[in-house]
């Protein structure tokens, strides 16, 4: 037989470069089979015997040359969507994106929050082991970048990544690890891991702001660079609120690196002065000079 595959945010998103996992593991059961894996080509729709259509962005727009029967799967299609064991225990074909020269995957799935925000508690439910380290990892690399949504909120995970820290692995949490778990011990396996470039975690509102400080006493008695550490922020509707978070946050360590993600949702589009915010203000580091209030009265948004 001869599959198509069809990544749907790379298609909608040119610059993107990151591979889809779901794709991976399809191409790879279907070869074990016997089975030829190709790229979704329009012109070529009727030479397919099956076609996987992924996406994880609810907004990333439908592709109206899919055929009908097409397969759909991932968050972006239906949050609910999961693939099938059979393909799940797949290991990943990386060779469907050979500029990929790291390890991806999950060693937890789930998460012990609910954030409004986020579809992982509905998708996945709470927090739960999924793999080891060895059976992730890559024989041709020594990066791993693990998808985690939250991997410190079990034991399970925090021991993998205490391995992990044994080892010459170059690692990166790329969703980002929760500010509100961070105890001495977790600081002493931060510390230990090889990083591939940041230590990442997220503050998307103000009542994280406490566990900074205290992570930042913590921080400091273990060493770990600030200048590493790599914090998400999420820009909602409230632009006043995330300008005090950022600022309050550059207050505490002037060698963050702060990133903002302004909020998009499938019916809920990010306004200007949200992406304003977020891609001039912010990832100009105009915070750093002004306050937001300042910016928008000098630039009169």
């Amino acid at each position: 037989m001869v599959v198509a595959v069809h990544d749907a945010d790379k298609e909608h998103m040119k610059n993107k470069n990151f591979p889809n996992y779901a794709l991976m593991k399809i191409s790879a059961f279907h070869k074990q089979k016997g089975d030829t894996v190709v790229w979704f080509n329009p012109l070529e729709r009727n030479e397919y015997d099956i076609v996987y259509s992924s996406k994880v962005f609810s907004w990333t727009p439908e592709n109206p040359y899919l055929p009908d029967n097409t397969i759909k799967g991932g968050t972006g299609y239906d949050v609910y969507s999961t693939l099938p064991k059979e393909i799940d225990d797949m290991y990943l074909d990386y060779s469907i994106y050979p500029d990929c020269d790291y390890a991806i995957g999950f060693l937890t799935r789930g998460c012990i929050y609910n954030c409004d925000f986020c579809v992982v508690p509905k998708k996945e439910g709470g927090i739960k082991p999924y793999r080891t380290w060895q059976e992730v990892v890559r024989p041709d690399s020594k990066k791993l970048l693990l998808m985690d949504n939250n991997i410190l909120a079990c034991q399970y995970g925090i021991e993998q990544l205490r391995q992990l820290a044994e080892t010459d692995y170059l690692i990166d949490c790329n969703q980002g690890m929760s500010i509100r778990l961070i105890t001495e011990d977790i600081c002493k396996i931060i510390k230990q891991i090889k990083w591939m470039k940041y230590i990442r975690f997220s503050c998307d509102g103000e009542y994280q702001l406490p566990y900074f400080e205290k992570a930042i006493e913590m921080f400091d008695r273990y060493q770990i660079p600030k200048s590493k550490v790599f914090i998400y922020t999420l820009i909602r509707d409230d632009l006043k609120e995330a300008d005090r978070r950022i600022q309050k946050l550059h207050k505490m360590c002037r060698s963050f690196n702060i990133y903002a993600q302004a909020e998009r949702q499938k019916d809920k589009q990010p306004t200007k002065l949200q992406l304003e915010f977020a891609q001039r203000y912010v990832y100009g580091r105009l915070y750093k000079k002004e306050t937001w209030a300042e910016y928008t009265v000098r630039l009169r948004l």
